[in-house]
């Protein structure tokens, strides 16, 4: 379908209908060769850039060397396979040490009732190119495996060379937190139609874009605080919702999911440590379980059915800043919020100065950017 039939769709109140496939490289299955030389080394980076689900990704007779995370560098295990949540980026280092023949990439959809799987092939170059037997299946434990793998993202501490304090002065889990915020995600149906929601509320875009607003200190179109930074339990309604956050501050916050799909959720202008999951509710309790030396940092992350997910999160960016959904119809529906980190300073030290060429629209039209 057509993006513009899709929003159709949503701003009718009904959700997406189930995919009807999956793209690798943006062709469907078989579409793609990968040749390689016999004994050769290969680093591939894996995205999921999709709308709606979780994948897993796996290569028919071939192990996978994770290495990187999100631009962080990672502890070198290896895999059969890797689960990848919407949003997520990985690097494995894979080697051709097989029988020169052609091997099945294949990519599925985890979570969902109805499995869709493409495939690539890798190409030996020096084999006839006959292909070999049908695709591996996927991983069939759910859950708790998917679960486990998370949990065994470590972060490689040497990975720069040896130093006698491989994380500088600065280590996450030593640092205490300045402020927690708990963020429940649902599924409401409001003034009859399907929205989604974060601690109750519903995000709607404002007539201007909201840096905008606050630079230039327009009234009416957004107020802080009109997200609560720990679950209502209340009724859902719609609003413009911006949280507040005050610079250099340290924050811990906790992902809540109870409802039975996964949740990916992505913040913009931040990388965050990510030191716990686990199903069940979140309690002060849960902080005995973090990991607090050798988590990785990365700026999207996976909240399992009925579970929950934490992270720790230095607020080091002045700004307007997205926390959202990686699901885009959830996004789309107001499963999404901004997050305002403020600095009274207002020094370049902090943030640069608007643009001269800023486009200018809503209530700002009109309005000098700066002195050219």
């Amino acid at each position: 379908m057509n993006h513009t039939d899709l929003k159709a769709i949503l701003d009718g109140g009904s959700d997406l209908p189930f995919p009807d496939g999956l793209l690798i490289n943006g062709r469907g299955s078989n579409g793609y060769t990968f040749t390689v030389e016999q004994g050769k080394t290969y680093r591939l980076r894996i995205s999921n850039v999709g709308l709606t689900t979780s994948i897993n990704f796996r290569i028919q007779g071939h192990k996978m060397l994770l290495v990187e995370v999100e631009g962080t560098h990672s502890l070198q295990n290896t895999y059969d396979s890797l689960d990848i949540h919407l949003g997520q980026s990985y690097s494995v280092l894979v080697t051709a040490d097989q029988a020169a023949q052609d091997y099945f990439i294949v990519v599925s959809t985890r979570f969902t009732s109805q499995v869709l799987t493409a495939t690539s092939i890798l190409h030996y170059s020096n084999s006839a190119g006959s292909v070999s037997d049908s695709p591996p299946a996927g991983p069939t434990i759910q859950i708790d495996w998917s679960l486990e793998q998370a949990r065994s993202l470590r972060r490689n501490l040497t990975a720069s060379g040896p130093r006698p304090n491989p994380q500088g002065s600065y280590h996450y889990g030593l640092i205490n937190t300045t402020h927690t915020v708990r963020l429940q995600n649902s599924a409401p149906i409001i003034n009859g139609k399907q929205r989604y929601a974060v601690n109750s509320v519903s995000f709607i875009p404002a007539d201007t874009p909201l840096k905008l607003a606050d630079h230039f200190n327009i009234p009416g179109v957004f107020s802080l605080g009109s997200i609560s930074d720990n679950p209502t339990g209340g009724g859902a309604y719609l609003q413009t919702s911006v949280m507040a956050a005050e610079f250099r501050g340290y924050a811990e916050i906790v992902f809540e999911n109870s409802e039975d799909n996964v949740q990916s959720w992505h913040i913009d202008g931040h990388s965050f440590f990510v030191v716990g999951m686990d199903g069940g509710q979140w309690s002060p309790a849960s902080r005995l379980t973090y990991n607090l030396r050798d988590t990785i940092s990365r700026c999207t992350v996976q909240v399992y059915p009925a579970s929950w997910t934490a992270v720790y999160m230095p607020l080091d960016n002045v700004g307007m800043w997205n926390v959202r959904s990686e699901n885009w119809a959830r996004q789309y529906l107001g499963q999404q919020f901004y997050l305002r980190v403020y600095s009274p300073a207002n020094s370049w030290r902090d943030e640069f100065p608007i643009p001269t060429n800023a486009l200018l629209c809503g209530r700002a039209a009109g309005r000098l950017a700066r002195p050219v």
